[in-house]
Order: structure tokens, then sequence, then C-alpha cells
């Protein structure tokens, strides 16, 4: 281990109950804030409105925030905050709006507070932000020295959201076991945090594959069982540990560089994060030449919806040299794909694209 190892593990506050948001008030409240900027998505606010507590002791300004997670639209929500004298933000959504605040208040050195509606990334967990462009390319990754204030998870939130963005979260978590574990497994003796981060990933893919068929059945029911709280709270808390303990180590792999790449094609961004990512698992899997385990993950695959094939991503119509402009984009100097034992190039990546594609047809 070369660089020095930073635990970033856990928000000051992290709540997971039915009912938390009720919270709030009393919350910020021990914090010394006395205005705080509430930022939400529009989907997710026609929902979470009805259920927002109302603040009677605490001034709260709403801003809408402009649907993607960019350096201009951070930098619109400083002023905003400026403006208004704000000493706290507020997410209230999914992963983009969570980011972008998140993003706001590292560069305001103010405490971010996350309700999240959605149980897709862990976004409402970690101290980091994925920048993106106006053209929903990724751009960048900011990690923040200081961590989340406070983090209300309410099940009766989560459940009433759109079942594809928990299937997409799934997709999304079960890469936590596959990039942490061949990085991890590298190192000849890994120091404690970094198999706390070993023991988290693990516990995702555990996790995952035992309850998410009956988490998923409590959303189509609109009744919260075990299972759908084990699912939501891998998705967030665990799969946040995950990059929390192992830091470079337990984050990103291959995967996620892949996944990074597949955003410079514009017929990708009807497909959600997860779900991007959750096809990468098995690109990363097919340049390892781990079939056995991509045949293992194809019926959970398959049972939930997730994407096995460029088919499936509705991109078998891109061309071939658009796909070799994407396996350079993953395989670039800084790409974490790189971490992946032996030397991964362009000409592996867009080899298993393509054998990928073969293989999926036969299932």
């Amino acid at each position: 281990m070369q660089n020095t190892l930073i635990v970033r593990g856990a928000p000051q506050e992290y709540i997971c109950e039915v009912g938390c948001w009720n919270q709030l008030e009393e919350r910020l409240i021990q914090r010394g804030l006395t205005h705080v900027l509430i930022v939400h998505g529009e989907l997710s606010w026609q929902v979470a409105q009805a259920k927002f507590p109302k603040l009677t002791h605490v001034k709260a300004s709403f801003d809408v925030y402009h649907k993607e997670c960019t350096y201009a639209e951070r930098d619109r929500l400083m002023a905003l905050v400026t403006e208004i004298g704000a000493d706290g933000i507020i997410a209230v959504g999914g992963g983009k709006v969570t980011d972008v605040v998140k993003a706001t208040a590292a560069q305001l050195v103010l405490p971010a507070i996350i309700l999240p509606t959605l149980a897709s990334t862990c976004a409402a967990y970690t101290p980091l932000s994925v920048m993106y462009n106006e053209q929903s390319e990724m751009v960048g990754l900011d990690i923040f020295p200081t961590s989340n204030s406070l983090v209300l998870v309410d099940p009766a939130i989560i459940i009433g959201s759109p079942k594809r963005y928990m299937v997409a979260g799934i997709g999304d978590t079960l890469a936590k076991w596959y990039e942490a574990k061949v990085i991890i497994e590298q190192l000849e003796d890994p120091p404690v945090e970094v198999e706390i981060a070993y023991f988290a990933a693990n516990l995702c893919q555990k996790n995952l594959m035992r309850y998410s068929t009956d988490a998923l059945k409590a959303m189509d029911e609109k009744k919260i069982n075990t299972a759908f709280v084990k699912v939501i709270e891998t998705t967030i808390l665990v799969a946040g540990m995950v990059g929390g303990f192992g830091d470079e180590y337990g984050r990103t792999s291959g995967a996620h560089s892949i996944h990074d790449a597949l955003t410079l094609i514009p017929e990708a961004h009807n497909q959600l994060h997860g779900n991007k990512v959750a096809y990468s698992i098995f690109v990363q899997l097919a340049i390892e030449n781990k079939w056995t385990e991509i045949d293992e993950l194809v019926p959970f695959y398959q049972e939930l919806g997730l994407p096995i094939s460029l088919a499936d991503m509705k991109l078998s119509k891109i061309s071939k040299d658009i796909f070799y402009k994407v396996a350079e984009a993953a395989t670039q100097e800084n790409e974490n794909i790189h971490l992946l034992p032996g030397d991964i190039t362009a000409e592996k990546v867009f080899n298993a694209f393509f054998e990928l594609e073969k293989y999926s047809k036969t299932k």
C-alpha cells in the first residue's frame, strides 16, 4: 500500500426507522442551525412534500435543483445559500440532488443533511460527489474532508418510490463486492480498515442475493418487511462503508470505470446509473475470465430485470467504433480499472463487450 489510507466511515448521525423525518427539527436545533436551505427534485418532492415535517423554530427556504450534479449547479446553490444566509443545507431526493448538496456544503464548510427518497445509491451516506457536465457525462469524483452531518432514512418514504430505482440500487450495490474483492485480495497483509471494507463488501453481496426478491415484493404490496429494510440499509449504509473504510482499496475498480466510460454514449443516459453498473460488473468479470461467476449471477439478474447485454441496455445498434472509444476512455491511465490484476488495455475491454454479447445470446 503506497498511499495514505483515510477512513471516512460514517455520517455524524445516521438513523433508519419509520417516522424518523419527524426528528429533523430537533436535530437541526442540536446543531445550532437557524436557517436551512432545502434542495429537492421535482418528482420526488411530489411525494416527499406531504411527509416533510413542518419547521417551526428553524427557518426553511426551498429550492428545486436543476436536474444534474454539475459544478455550475453547485456554484448556483452556493450563491443562493450565501444570498439567503443559510447555515445548513438539506437534500431531499435521490443521488444527484444529494451529491450536489454535499458538494455545495463542502465548498461553504456547512453541514449537509440528507433525507433520501430512494435507495438507489449510497450517496446519502458517503462524503463524496460524482460530478457530471450538462451532457450527463461524468467529469469528476470529489471527496470531502467532512462527513455528512445527518442522514434520516425513513423506510415508509422509500417503499413508495418507483421500484426500478430500487432494482438499480441493488445493481449498483452488488458491484461493491466484485470491485472491492479483486483489489483487496491482491494485498498480502491488508490493514484492519481494509478488512472491514472487505467484510462490508461481502455483506452487500450476501444480503442482496438473500433479501432482494422479498424486498421488491414488499414494494409491490406497499408493506414494509425485514427484507425491505435489510436491502435499503445494505444499499445506503453497508455500501457506503466499503469505500468509507477501504478508501481507494474498497471504492471502485473495473465496473465503475466501465460505467463512467459508458456515459460518453448519449443513448446510455436513458439507463439508470445502477443498471449501467450492473451490466459493467459482467464486463469486468468477462475481462477477468470469470464466466462461472457470471453464470451464478444470471438468474438473479433475470429475476430482477437487470441488464446482462448491450441489447438489454438498448445499445446493441451503437457502432463498434464507438465502443472502442468507450474502451479507451475506461482504460485511461488514471482509471481504477487498472487496479484489476494484469495489463488492462482498451483491446481487452473492447473484446469483453462482445464476448459478453455472444454469451448473453445463449441465456
